[in-house]
């Protein structure tokens, strides 16, 4: 192409950008607006983008073709087209930009009528938005947005992406001629927002793919909430009519057709027809409901006026059936009927009431000659009832509409079951009946009331269920007295201990003695009971103890057994098998755990439930008691609002505890308990700065792990005696060593938290140091850090008295408990000893060899000295070496050895220059 036509060409005065690109598709040269946005530069690196347009161009097919390139600041979109030499040949083609300024009144022009601009780059996946859509939403311009399309429709509503995808996937498939829909959009400010979205493609490649789409947002929530307050007025007129009892009709005199409502035709027992006229009513009608349609037509045609009119007819069951009914004519211009429209109201109910106004007058006067008895009818097929006033105060209730589930509510489930039992036989044909039920009133006060119950048949009149109530709880209250005293919890009215007792053992010798219903025994405690009544006082306790017995009530069958223990404990006795037991006992957790009201207060507390089951766990009731005790046990060890089954694992594990318990009590004066001992050697000179007395019970049934009777013997206060024994034993043990001529620093002993708590422990060990001739200071008691964390005087009194007299302190198994610095600063620790679990895994788990460093530099950092028990290999030793550690303990050196054999290992050990001693300390 000739050089000065491209300079003559891009000299010329034109606002739009002019990009001049060679046969290749290299740009060649840019007029200033080009330039100026970078359009040579785009045309380069996106020149693949170019490619089949310039083919298309160069095939002859089009003139000219729509392409947009990715821009500095925005998108770029313009026209290709091919220039051609005098053979016909495409020699150059030229890339031109319209007028930002034009673009930007069309952008204006939308942005005025609210609409939000977008633009899809479909083959690079890339939107672009204008400002008024970014504003809709509550962006602005420095908010970055993604641009992909799946950003895009993350942005829509869950409920709305399905159907957004399909209608754009059919426009970009050709099948639509536009995009349009609507749908919802979430708001910067996490609210959804209503938008017509429609666009349509205006580019497309060689091949005919979509390569660009233009569309616009248009905020329509107004719309919606308009449609939305149309809708709920339509049905809150449909409901009004209704409850009213009202339905629309309409006819066509010129035609004979009518709309008539389906409900019209459902109270008639007529089906439904499509078209039906008001001539085939009439013939369908009784005589007197035509006549009286004939008469109401005849007075609208002369007076042009809306009339009212009545019908009498017979529903579905050959009842009567009453309408009111109202039609208004619509006019012509010549003032003939064009069109009736007209409403039905059912009012059966009303003359109803008129027909029953006399014969409730009779009732209420025949309550009323009794004397302070209530009355009440029930009608059959709604089951509203109507009371008298006397049946109002009775049930405690304020008069107004009730229901018959209204009132049956404030019953127990055992007379609701007997007064529904009893309108079920008397609807059978059955004669009148007399009933004794029970109900709390809603302040809480259990009433008795007598009830005759019977069925009122009368002529032209509804059948109804009468009953009369008369108030018997005091008769019930004396006769109830003296079995209260003697098998009856006074405090909740449930069964106790005794009465519950006879009930299971003769559901028990029902079940096994040919019934076969299955049986479960359920024992249900309170978590947080004794927290109530230190918190709230015993008043509190008593009223979450009355509320329990009303929710066990209300959640059990009257074939279940269940009353109260004693304390906060619980049992229920249900006929059902281990599943349902076990559903029945987790409805139980959930309605214990709700919250109780008292004096401004929620009481919370939660219930955990053990469950044996009778045949699997046992056939008798001992059996299961014990049986659902222990699962009991496992349950509150779980933690709150846990239920547990009872298993053979559970009493294999209650059958070892109680054994253990049993031998446990006299194994010291047996003998049964010894001493190992195990060095911790120094990690920098090999010296062993102190020694581990570890307790072994030799039990005449067996070995016993210290794991295992070490948790009882705290439960049970035997590791008091036992603690001051090893301590004992350990100091004589010491100074005996001492006199063999073996130097060490320190004995170390194990102390449990149950010793802390006892005031007069701290002198006691001073005590038991002297008295063996072993200096205080050449102690070391290893503390669990849950013992610490329960900071109380007496663990400060026993800190105060071992720091006065030099007995060192150790924290064992640290980062398996609660890992507090607060405690070990407070109190005065010498050194951290790190769990064998972590050092066992330090090597070959980043997690353990992390904790085991931060250990180390944590104990460094408070002036400790660091033990690294259960150290098995000497890679672990050189690794905690590495890291700092100070001494260490385990196998690597030797295991816990008998007094006689660690007095000669560390001889040996001595002898062969494993362990370099420090000099001799001297005995206070």
């Amino acid at each position: 192409m000739d050089p000065g036509a491209i300079a003559s060409l891009l000299q010329h005065p034109i606002d739009s950008a002019l990009l001049v690109l060679d046969a290749e598709g290299r740009p060649v040269a840019a007029n200033p607006a080009a330039q100026s946005m970078a359009l040579p530069d785009a045309a380069s690196r996106y020149a693949y983008l170019l490619q089949d347009l310039r083919a298309s161009l160069a095939s002859g097919e089009r003139q000219a073709v729509a392409c947009s390139l990715p821009g500095p600041e925005r998108r770029l979109d313009g026209w290709l087209r091919g220039v051609r030499g005098p053979d016909g040949d495409t020699i150059a083609y030229t890339l031109s930009i319209p007028d930002p300024e034009g673009a930007s009144r069309w952008q204006v022009a939308l942005d005025s009528a609210g609409h939000g601009l977008w633009d899809w780059d479909i083959g690079a996946n890339r939107i672009f938005r204008s400002e008024t859509w970014r504003a809709m939403l509550g962006f602005t311009a420095e908010d970055v947005l993604d641009s992909s399309l799946e950003s895009a429709l993350a942005m829509v509503h869950p409920e709305d992406v399905e159907r957004l995808r399909q209608t754009l996937r059919e426009h970009l498939d050709g099948r639509t001629d536009a995009y349009a829909c609507e749908h919802r959009v979430r708001h910067c400010n996490g609210s959804w927002r209503w938008v017509r979205d429609s666009g349509r493609v205006v580019a497309w490649s060689a091949d005919g793919r979509p390569l660009r789409m233009i569309g616009t947002h248009t905020p329509i929530d107004e719309q919606k909430q308009l449609e939305e307050r149309l809708r709920g007025q339509q049905a809150l007129l449909e409901e009004i009519q209704r409850l009213a009892g009202i339905t629309s009709w309409s006819w066509s005199p010129a035609t004979d057709t009518g709309a008539w409502p389906r409900e019209f035709y459902r109270l008639l027992g007529h089906p439904p027809r499509d078209r039906d006229g008001a001539r085939a009513w009439l013939r369908r009608l009784p005589r007197e409901a035509s006549a009286a349609l004939r008469r109401a037509w005849q007075r609208m045609r002369r007076d042009g006026q809306p009339v009212r009119f009545e019908l009498e007819l017979a529903d579905a069951q050959g009842q009567p059936l009453y309408l009111q009914a109202w039609a208004r004519p619509q006019l012509d211009a010549s003032g003939h009927i064009e069109r009736v429209l007209g409403q039905f109201q059912d009012v059966t109910a009303q003359r109803r009431a008129d027909a029953l106004l006399r014969w409730r007058t009779e009732l209420l006067d025949r309550v009323s000659a009794l004397g302070h008895i209530g009355g009440c009818e029930i009608e059959p097929s709604t089951r509203r009832v109507q009371w008298t006033d006397e049946c109002y105060r009775i049930h405690g209730l304020p008069a107004g509409p009730l229901t018959l589930d209204d009132a049956l509510a404030l019953y127990t489930r055992d007379s609701r079951d007997a007064f529904e039992a009893a309108l079920a036989r008397l609807a059978g044909g059955g004669p009148a009946e007399r009933l004794e039920l029970c109900f709390y009133r809603p302040g809480g006060q259990r009433v008795w009331v007598q009830v005759t119950l019977e069925l009122e048949r009368r002529e032209d009149l509804p059948e109804r269920f009468v009953a009369l109530f008369r108030d018997i709880s005091r008769e019930r209250e004396t006769s109830e007295r003296i079995e209260l005293l003697s098998h009856y919890d006074l405090l909740t009215g449930l069964p106790n201990r005794f009465l519950l007792r006879v009930q299971v053992e003769e559901a028990i010798a029902d079940a096994l003695s040919g019934d076969g219903s299955p049986l479960s025994l359920l024992l249900l405690d309170l978590d947080g009971f004794k927290n109530i009544n230190d918190t709230f006082g015993y008043a509190a306790g008593d009223a979450m103890l009355k509320a329990v017995a009303g929710r066990l009530h209300a959640a059990l069958s009257r074939r279940d057994l269940f009353g109260r223990l004693g304390g906060d404990e619980f049992m229920v006795m249900l006929r059902a098998d281990a599943a349902q037991a076990e559903a029945t006992g987790m409805k139980l957790i959930a309605a214990l755990s709700e919250p109780l009201p008292f004096a401004g207060e929620l009481l919370k507390a939660g219930a955990s439930v053990g469950v044996a089951v009778l045949g699997a766990d046992g056939t008798g009731f001992d059996e299961l008691l014990r049986a659902a005790h222990s699962a009991l046990r496992v349950a509150r060890d779980r933690g709150r609002n846990t239920l547990q089954m009872h298993d053979a694992e559970i009493q294999r594990r209650t059958r070892r505890r109680l054994e253990i318990e049993h031998t446990l009590r006299g194994a010291l004066e047996r003998e049964e308990f010894s001493l190992v001992y195990q060095p911790q050697i120094s990690i920098s000179d090999g010296h062993a700065p102190g020694i581990e007395a570890l307790v072994r019970w030799h039990r005449p049934g067996g070995t016993c792990h210290p794991g295992e009777f070490i948790p009882i013997a705290e439960q049970t206060g035997e590791i008091v005696r036992l603690g001051e024994w090893v301590i004992a034993e350990a100091c004589r043990q010491a100074v005996a060593w001492h006199a063999a001529g073996l130097d060490f620093g320190r004995i170390a002993v194990n102390v449990s938290g149950v010793q802390l708590r006892d005031r007069g422990f701290a002198e006691r060990v001073v005590a038991l140091c002297q008295r063996a001739g072993w200096p205080p200071s050449r102690l070391e008691l290893e503390l669990t850090e849950s013992a610490l964390i329960l900071d109380s005087e007496s663990l400060r009194h026993c800190f105060k008295v071992f720091e006065r007299h030099g007995i060192q302190l150790a924290v064992d198994d640290f980062g398996t408990g609660f890992s507090n610095l607060h405690y070990l600063n407070r109190f005065p620790v010498q050194r951290l000893k790190i769990d064998r679990s972590f050092v066992s895994g330090m090597l070959h788990d980043a997690n353990a060899g992390g904790v085991t460093q931060a250990i180390i530099h944590l104990g460094h950092a408070l002036g400790m000295r660091v033990v690294a028990e259960g150290v098995e290999t000497a890679q672990e030793q050189l690794q905690l070496r590495h890291w700092g550690c100070d001494e260490v303990q385990g196998y690597v050196h030797t295991r816990p050895l008998p007094p006689r054999e660690l007095a000669q290992w560390l001889r040996q050990a001595t002898e062969a220059g494993v362990i370099d001693w420090p000099r001799p300390v001297a005995l206070e």
